[in-house]
């Protein structure tokens, strides 16, 4: 309960604050299933190395009363082996318990070492994995050796893991497509297509095409449909020429003079246009190919026209009528990709699934592609390790410092107490061993 309220009063057991805004590690305050059973498996080796103490011990006892007893010198090897064994097995009593906590609850200098050393524990961890393991040589190292580049062709090689990754980037762009808002993208495709056509002149662009349309006749059939069109259009509408004309005459003039002009004035323009349209070598059009050529020439050359060409597409594109088709343009392609992305059998799928085998098998045959990729993987993590190491290494750092000192005490102990005790052991065993072997050169050096 005490251990509790310190919690959540952000005071550690082990008297260390935790820092502001950690969040404690939910597996290192509590205890599994698997930690209990860990944790009984620590007190049976704690009783077989406290036994074996015991045992020397009492070893010794009556190793010595034998020998003061007169039973012999050999009970002087098996007290001196004892002894020995005992200091041993104290000696490493006295180091184990020291990691965890004061041994006999007496504060010994540099004894309860996890608890009270749990936040330079978690630097040392810190910079140890970044020294270590987030440095360069080590992370190109690693993935070189795994060869990304082969294994993820002749994975993608495969159609269907090609299917499946289609599949993920199709949800992938329809996800991305639903969060965007259309009044952002359309706001931005206005500015960048608004800002690339000031910052681009038309002229000259406009003229070489218009040179090359010209020279190669290109032109021609739109001048066929347009007189063609004429000649249709006066033939249907002959009388409202010929008023036109009438109505345009000075009023002094006798009506059937303005009608005689006027039906001249018709014939003359719908024999020009017949003409005009019945033939290829017409004066018209050849008059017509020289101001286009002239034109094409003085859009790429002349300073005025470039000028005036110029201005009249500040004065298009600042209307609001092609602003809106410009932003409208965003709706379109947005419905036309999410509706290629939903059909399995769609060009943009199909073309993307293609692509996906192309490059797998590229990838699992050819060397120069799969290092080109090996490449690109490495320089980008290590990016990521050598921008963010310091992130990396306090997440390590503040996780161990959020953590409670008495039950990650308990915790650490759980998992590598069981070890620790064959220390004890060890030490009862390789004392006796020690002592009874020095005992026994003493002796032979004493005699």
């Amino acid at each position: 309960m005490e251990q509790a309220k310190a919690a959540e009063k952000g005071v550690g057991t082990g008297g260390q604050h935790a820092r502001p805004g950690g969040a404690v590690n939910r597996a290192m305050t509590t205890f599994s299933p698997a930690d209990e059973e860990k944790q009984r498996g620590v007190r049976r080796m704690k009783l077989t190395a406290t036994g074996l103490l015991v045992f020397v011990a009492l070893v010794y006892v009556l190793s010595t009363w034998a020998h003061n007893s007169g039973a012999g010198t050999w009970a002087a090897y098996v007290a001196a082996a004892s002894e020995a064994g005992m200091v041993g097995a104290l000696a490493d009593w006295f180091a184990v318990t020291a990691l965890f906590r004061h041994p006999l609850g007496i504060p010994i200098p540099h004894t309860a070492i996890i608890p009270t050393k749990k936040d330079q524990l978690g630097v040392s961890l810190g910079e140890f994995v970044g020294e270590n393991f987030l440095s360069e040589d080590v992370v190109r190292q690693r993935l070189r050796a795994v060869g990304i580049g082969s294994r993820l062709g002749a994975w993608l090689a495969v159609p269907g893991h090609a299917d499946r990754v289609t599949a993920e980037l199709s949800t992938a762009l329809r996800g991305a497509l639903t969060v965007l808002r259309d009044s952002d993208v359309q706001a931005v495709v206005g500015e960048a297509i608004t800002r690339r056509a000031n910052a681009q002149e038309i002229g000259p662009g406009i003229g070489k095409m218009l040179e090359k349309v010209v020279a190669d006749g290109g032109h021609k059939r739109v001048v066929d449909l347009v007189v063609t069109r004429a000649h249709d259009w006066l033939v249907l509408h002959g009388d409202s020429v010929m008023d036109a004309v009438q109505g345009g005459a000075p009023g002094w003039t006798p009506k059937f003079v303005d009608k005689k002009v006027g039906e001249r004035v018709y014939r003359e323009l719908l024999r020009f246009v017949t003409e005009m349209r019945d033939m290829p070598g017409h004066p018209a059009r050849g008059a017509l190919d020289r101001f286009l050529t002239d034109f094409a020439s003085d859009l790429q050359s002349d300073t005025d026209t470039r000028a005036r060409i110029e201005r009249l597409k500040g004065d298009v594109l600042s209307r609001d009528e092609v602003q809106d088709l410009i932003a409208s343009a965003w709706t379109a392609v947005r419905s036309m990709i999410v509706a290629a992305a939903e059909d399995e059998r769609s060009e943009l799928r199909l073309r993307v699934r293609a692509s996906l085998l192309s490059l797998g098998s590229r990838m699992a045959a050819e060397r120069k592609v799969q290092d080109k990729v090996d490449r690109w993987v490495e320089d980008a993590a290590v990016y990521v390790v050598t921008t963010y190491r310091k992130e990396i290494t306090s997440l390590i750092t503040d996780t161990v410092a959020s953590w409670d000192a008495e039950h990650t005490t308990r915790k650490i102990e759980a998992n590598i107490g069981r070890d620790l005790q064959f220390i004890r052991i060890n030490g009862t065993v390789v004392g006796s061993l020690a002592g009874l072997l020095i005992y026994t050169v003493s002796h032979a050096l004493g005699a």
